[in-house]
């Protein structure tokens, strides 16, 4: 006995034939295909011609079962070519230069399963080119520049169960499986088709897996898939989608694993997934989802994995065990903070700013001070950046709260009231502080620049420019809360409830906002 090891898409492995019995090693009779061509090999009843240069099929015996040419220089397949090699169960051709195929050029092949023409020039299939190939189960067309079939050129493979198109040039499919009842895989992707039909799929109820990945699809007839009801497997991502039709998977109640990712699409109705009972991983990376919400994955209860464009939406699937991307730099799929250097210094942080604030603001109190109004300002800063310790505090001891399961309670943490205050608080001090900086650079640079034309401000001017800091500071960090509508749940875009990323906004309003704020108001 021997081990033939064959890849899926590629050449066949061998390994030396031999018989152990005891201590004894007996080499097997020598090959049975009696001469061959230099420089192939064979093994029983194989023939190995893989990168021989042939410009021609080599004549070998008729009794050959499997004949690789791959890597040779054939350019036409004409009529019986094969036809004396009926015994053929696998016939490789792969990496030629094979540019025309006869409608007759597999004819006797009766008794052939896999057949592999990847990588070639060959641009058009005439009809009934396959019609002899009765058991064929495998048919490999990858990379190659088909631009035209009918269903009539799949005729006679009534056994296909694999049927690969990747990268030819299919602008348009009709009922592809009507010559090929048993068809189970179908693999489309990096064609040029731009929309499927109604009757595309009618015949294909045998199939489980069909990946369309990488066309120009721009269109879905909205009962394309409804003679699928054994699909397992869609994958439509990187397609020009705006919109998924209604009730496009209604029918897929088998469907296992789903892609749609990198498709154009604007919104995602509620309902779109309620069928898809048995679903264990959605692919929707690369689309923004602006109506994203729990109702939409609820009806997925055997989902496993679900791969989306942000990390926060991992929060409206909070049952789903795998989540992609699992984590936005700061949070992840566990924990608020998701680095330990994060979870020790906001600790550390907040204990030190608090204190040191503390401190400072007693200590201007109690101790007398030449320039009471400096101090006045001083204190003020204190508390600004105090509030800072206070909302460091609070992210620290939430995030001591979720431990370990925060994904299923992040979207209620984002969207609740504490999470809103404290962001308004950090954001108040932010605003706060920076405006009493400027304010008190600008009254040194003053004093400094023009010493004797300076008069130093009284008690009521400073009390009302310091009140009106603090007002700008309470609007600018509470306006968010009161315009709902306008700024939606600006403060909860992220775990640590602080509007860090301009470029992930709720709303266009929010957006504007965030630069004005952050890169207006921080620049001054």
């Amino acid at each position: 006995m021997y081990l033939i090891q064959f890849h899926k898409f590629g050449s066949s492995h061998y390994h030396e034939p031999t018989i152990t019995y005891s201590s004894f090693v007996f080499s097997l009779p020598p090959p049975v295909l009696g001469a061959v061509p230099e420089p192939c090999q064979c093994r029983d009843l194989e023939l190995d011609c893989d990168g021989a240069q042939f410009h021609h099929v080599p004549a070998v015996s008729i009794n050959v079962t499997m004949m690789s040419l791959q890597r040779n220089r054939l350019r036409i397949l004409n009529g019986d070519i094969f036809y004396k090699y009926q015994s053929l169960q696998k016939l490789y051709l792969q990496h030629n230069r094979i540019r025309a195929v006869s409608p007759k050029a597999f004819r006797g092949l009766y008794n052939l399963t896999r057949l592999y023409l990847s990588y070639n020039k060959i641009s058009i299939l005439m009809p009934g080119v396959f019609q002899d190939l009765h058991k064929l189960e495998w048919l490999i067309l990858e990379n190659n520049s088909i631009h035209q079939i009918s269903p009539t050129t799949f005729s006679g493979l009534r056994s296909l169960v694999l049927l690969v198109l990747l990268n030819n040039a299919l602008t348009m499919l009709d009922d592809i499986c009507l010559e090929m009842p048993r068809l189970n895989w179908l693999d489309m992707e990096g064609n040029q088709i731009e929309s499927v039909g109604n009757v595309t799929f009618w015949s294909c109820n045998m199939m489980t897996v069909l990946v369309l990945q990488s066309n120009r699809i721009s269109h879905i007839h909205e009962q394309a898939f409804s003679f699928l009801q054994k699909l397992g497997e869609l994958d439509l991502s990187s397609n020009r989608l705006l919109a998924i039709p209604p009730n496009l998977f209604v029918h897929l109640g088998d469907l296992l694993q789903l892609n749609i990712s990198y498709n154009p699409i604007a919104d995602l109705q509620i309902d779109h997934f309620d069928n898809l009972h048995k679903l264990k991983s959605l692919s929707i990376e690369g689309i923004e989802i602006g109506n994203i919400q729990r109702r939409m994955f609820e009806p997925l209860k055997h989902l496993t994995h679900i791969y989306f464009k942000k990390f926060q939406y991992c929060g409206y699937a909070p049952h789903v065990r795998s989540c992609k991307p699992n984590t936005d730099g700061i949070s992840s799929f566990e924990d608020l903070l998701a680095n330990i250097v994060l979870r020790v210094f906001v600790w550390v942080v907040s204990a030190t700013t608090c204190f040191g604030n503390i401190f400072v603001i007693c200590m201007r109190s109690y101790i007398r001070s030449e320039n009471k109004l400096h101090a006045m300002c001083i204190i003020s800063l204190c508390c600004a950046d105090g509030l800072m310790g206070v909302y460091l505090f609070m992210i620290g001891a939430y995030d001591l709260k979720f431990r370990g399961e925060y994904n299923r309670h992040a979207q209620a943490w984002m969207d609740s009231v504490q999470c809103q205050v404290i962001g308004s608080l950090a954001m108040l001090s932010t605003e706060v502080s920076v405006l009493l900086l400027t304010y008190l650079t600008l009254e040194k640079y003053i004093c400094i620049v023009y010493p004797f034309r300076y008069l130093t401000p009284g008690r009521r001017r400073t009390v009302s420019i310091l009140l009106s800091i603090w007002f700008i500071g309470f609007v600018i960090a509470f306006l968010p809360l009161v315009f709902k509508g306008l700024f939606r749940n600006f403060y909860g875009t992220n775990g640590v409830c602080f509007p860090l990323h301009s470029e992930q906004p709720e709303t266009t309003g929010a957006q504007v906002y965030s630069i004005v704020i952050f890169l207006g108001g921080c620049l001054i």
